[in-house]
């Protein structure tokens, strides 16, 4: 591993992608400390400091994890890469259901560049309402238990967060496009990634007070109780890795056809289903719903309503169980939205290819159908145990949900699989390099 990674040094071209990555995303997080005009910063991170205590959470602290911490600092990033992936699940989904879209889907990378631009126009709509709603939201003292969080409310405090906030998640979504483009590995995915990645500090200092090595007296971890958190640590990360890379390989053969003189077909290749097709997206879903009454709760100030938000707080049974039910529910349904086993059976048929002991077609298309069915299954009952498995750290190790958070959910999902994603991309360019090398440096014994 190492040898590899001092390999990619020695690559011109691939230490000018790794180094320009590692530019733009010290940009993005350099940004996440300029803090928006007309917040009294400390009013705010008292708040964040509260709402961390409570034990269910909202959809604040979801933000706040994407964007790094930038929300509750309130700075330019603050409503992070959250507007675009809104977007982006929005046309996908919407793919599904306008013809126009779904043929715009079909035509290659000419279609995908149009829905791309349309995804842009979504997150700057999506990002003008979410920062107008803020902004009114940061203007209610009533909200903030009494702290005074805005200096100076009003129409130009409004429309100054509206336009800041905007702006920063714009230049956000194209960091992501300039690290596509001319970094390393899927832009958008890496500055999630380094939000996330960016709470472990505070996630150690939290674990070393508990730890307390030359204060025995205030320790409240056990060392062997470390050990048993690493070990989980390690046993998470490589079953996320199984799951998410597991595929299921239906075999493809295709006959042969004589046009002309030349002979075309006759392989054999395969399809692979994934057992994780959903993955981070469900969890997502789910988590944005059942969160949904607990946030609400903050703003409306009903005791029936509060008593049925309370319910759905994190560490109780009924949580628990709805939360795994809805990542379930959600993991078949993007599964179905993003693969068609009709489409697929059709276009095998129309270029000559069936899978052995299945007949081309409708037969096809419910094998596949039949085959995703049960593997999704496997994969959703996987991702809803990733997305409880914190709450069960917590009541278990008695840990704070910060350190918990590393052992499971949405930021394990993420990191891991856009680590694997950038890991793949860096080996082809080695690959690449080792091959051109050798044609350039020598000939193959036998041959001229």
């Amino acid at each position: 591993m190492f040898s590899a990674l001092v390999n990619s040094f020695k690559i011109p071209d691939l230490k000018r992608r790794l180094l320009i990555t590692g530019a733009l995303l010290a940009i993005y997080r350099i940004g996440c400390y300029v803090p928006t005009p007309g917040i009294n910063g400390q009013a705010l991170a008292e708040f964040f400091a509260r709402l961390a205590r409570t034990p269910g959470g909202t959809l604040l602290g979801i933000i706040n994890m994407f964007s790094g911490g930038a929300m509750e600092r309130l700075t330019i990033f603050a409503l992070g890469i959250m507007p675009y992936i809104s977007a982006s699940i929005i046309l996908q989904l919407l793919t599904a259901v306008i013809p126009a879209l779904e043929k715009l889907a079909k035509e290659g990378r000419s279609g995908y560049e149009k829905i791309n631009q349309y995804t842009r126009y979504v997150t700057v709509v999506l990002s003008i309402i979410q920062s107008f709603f803020i902004a009114l939201w940061l203007e209610n003292p009533a909200r903030f238990e009494g702290l005074r969080v805005v200096m100076h409310p009003g129409w130009g405090f409004r429309l100054l967060t509206l336009l800041t906030l905007t702006t920063g998640t714009i230049f956000i979504m194209w960091l992501g496009e300039q690290i596509q483009e001319r970094g390393i590995g899927n832009g958008i995915s890496l500055v999630i990634t380094a939000g996330i990645i960016s709470r472990i500090p505070a996630a150690i200092s939290q674990l070393f007070v508990l730890i307390s090595p030359f204060s025995p007296t205030r320790r409240q971890i056990q060392p062997f109780v470390l050990l048993i958190m690493a070990v989980l640590l390690v046993g998470v990360v490589l079953a996320v890795i199984f799951v998410t890379q597991g595929q299921r390989k239906i075999p493809v053969q295709y006959a042969r056809r004589i046009v002309g003189r030349k002979i075309y077909g006759g392989q054999s290749t395969y399809i692979p289903l994934k057992v994780d097709t959903a993955g981070v997206i469900a969890i997502i879903f789910a988590q944005s719903i059942i969160l949904f009454p607990a946030t609400l709760a903050s703003f409306i100030p009903n005791p029936t309503f509060q008593r049925l938000a309370q319910g759905l707080v994190r560490g109780h049974l009924i949580y628990t169980f709805i939360y795994a039910i809805l990542i379930i529910f959600f993991c078949y349904f993007y599964t179905a939205i993003v693969f068609n086993p009709i489409d697929l059976a059709e276009n095998m048929k129309k270029y000559g290819g069936f899978i052995p002991g299945i007949r081309p077609g409708t037969p096809t298309a419910e094998y596949l159908d039949f085959i995703m069915t049960r593997i999704t299954l496997a994969g959703a009952i996987f991702i809803a145990f990733i997305a409880i498995f914190p709450d069960f750290i917590m009541a278990w190790l008695k840990v704070p949900y910060l350190v918990a958070s590393f052992f499971g959910g949405t930021g394990i999902l993420i990191v891991v699989g856009v680590m694997l994603d950038t890991l793949k991309q860096i080996e082809s360019h080695l690959l690449m390099h080792h091959y051109d090398g050798f044609l350039k440096t020598g000939t193959i014994k036998g041959r001229r």
